[in-house]
């Protein structure tokens, strides 16, 4: 790329008939402004772009940061969810058989505090005849008694 300085620095030939050399020389400083001012924009929209660039790159990584935090964050949810929907199962389940458990002892304890009672209650009628037939054999004792005395 031609620099302005060496538009400054070209030399021209002189042939016979040539241009003037002053409004050459004119021409081309007026170029030479110009195109360095061309030139330094362009430096400074190459180093802008570089900038932008960089930014640009800091700001597609840190979004891709942010996605995949986003996305870990997501499964993370999701995991959570899944193993606490594990756990208040577990506890359901353990819950439904400890109330089962619970129960089938109050059930067995029923049927125990029946056959006591079922059991009591022939000891109870085996007590009872035992006790009228010892009274009665005492009556019948009293009754001969009475009948020896008397004869």
């Amino acid at each position: 790329m031609i620099t302005p300085l060496d538009i400054q620095n070209k030399e021209f030939t002189k042939g016979l008939r040539g241009y003037k050399e002053i409004e050459v020389d004119e021409f081309l400083d007026r170029i030479i402004e110009s195109y360095e001012r061309v030139y330094n924009e362009n430096i400074e929209s190459k180093e802008k772009i570089r900038l932008l660039q960089e930014q640009l790159d800091k700001y597609n990584s840190l979004e891709k940061t942010l996605r995949d935090t986003l996305i870990l964050a997501q499964s993370t949810a999701e995991e959570v969810a899944i193993n606490a929907n594990q756990k208040a199962e577990l506890i359901i389940r353990e819950a439904e058989e400890k109330g089962k458990k619970i129960i089938e002892e109050a059930n067995n304890e029923v049927i125990n505090v029946r056959k006591e009672y079922e059991n009591s209650k022939k000891d109870f009628q085996i007590f009872k005849t035992r006790f009228k037939t010892l009274l009665e054999s005492q009556l019948d004792l009293v009754n001969d008694s009475s009948i020896n005395e008397q004869l």
